[in-house]
């Protein structure tokens, strides 16, 4: 079994059928991609496994529990976080604030604004915040508002404020979404990294297919919300359904 489990999962939107018979299996320690055209259900999929929607049929579960019915905020205190397509970050914070508040919120269990001014002076909580910035080669970056960075820093700053929660199992909305080739591959070797340095899963729904090949183990392709295929990088490259509809000239990468 693996960390996570779909079975039979699907959804509809009115006369549209999103998702129909999902089953997928990550196995826990990989690097798992969910790739297929728009309108293939990814998105779908991926709201179902941390809350934002409910499956009309099916189960999902992580780590032998059940995710159906719980609250997004539920399912990441279960050890699930998502990383989203827009950096969510606090623009008008520094890079420091910004860390310091999932740092809080793993260790209090939440935040509130109330707590703002007290987190900046809790000894505990910025050395916790510094460490991980130093782990994520971005503690020179401590006092830049974090809307001034480049896109692929503030992908990075996403990416340690999710680790800061010790998530189990890390779920990458196309991660490189808009960024430059540069930013795109310091983002591989960061995600390379991370898999290497720490217990933890990761599953990535991804269109640039440099990156899908660059970090997976296993890769699920989904046609018109249902898989059509799961096999190893190596197997997905030459599949001729998989080359023809969705590779494509990209294929070569």
């Amino acid at each position: 079994m693996g960390i996570l489990e779909v079975k039979n999962v699907g959804k509809r939107f009115g006369g549209l059928q999103a998702l129909s018979d999902v089953n997928l299996s990550v196995k826990e320690g990989t690097v798992h991609a969910i790739i297929g055209p728009n309108g293939a259900g990814k998105s779908t999929l991926l709201n179902c496994l941390v809350g934002k929607l409910i499956p009309d049929t099916g189960s999902v579960s992580f780590e032998g529990q059940s995710v159906l019915g719980r609250k997004p905020h539920e399912i990441n205190q279960m050890g699930i976080s998502r990383v989203f397509q827009t950096p969510e970050i606090f623009g008008d914070l520094t890079v420091m604030e910004n860390m310091m508040i999932p740092c809080l919120a793993k260790r209090d269990g939440a935040f509130s604004i109330s707590a703002y001014g007290a987190m900046m002076d809790d000894r505990e909580i910025v050395e916790r915040a510094e460490h991980m910035l130093e782990d994520m080669r971005m503690i020179d970056k401590r006092e830049m508002h974090a809307s001034s960075m480049s896109r692929g820093d503030k992908r990075r700053l996403e990416i340690a404020m999710c680790l800061a929660q010790e998530p189990r199992l890390l779920l990458l909305d196309e991660p490189t979404a808009g960024m430059a080739r540069a930013d795109t591959n310091n983002t591989i070797d960061l995600l390379k990294e991370i898999k290497e340095t720490r217990p933890i899963t990761i599953c990535i729904i991804e269109h640039d297919m440099h990156v899908v090949f660059s970090l997976s183990e296993r890769i699920t392709v989904l046609a018109q919300g249902t898989p059509l295929v799961e096999d190893t990088p190596d197997k997905i490259k030459g599949h001729p359904k998989v080359r023809e509809a969705y590779l494509g000239e990209q294929s070569g990468h």
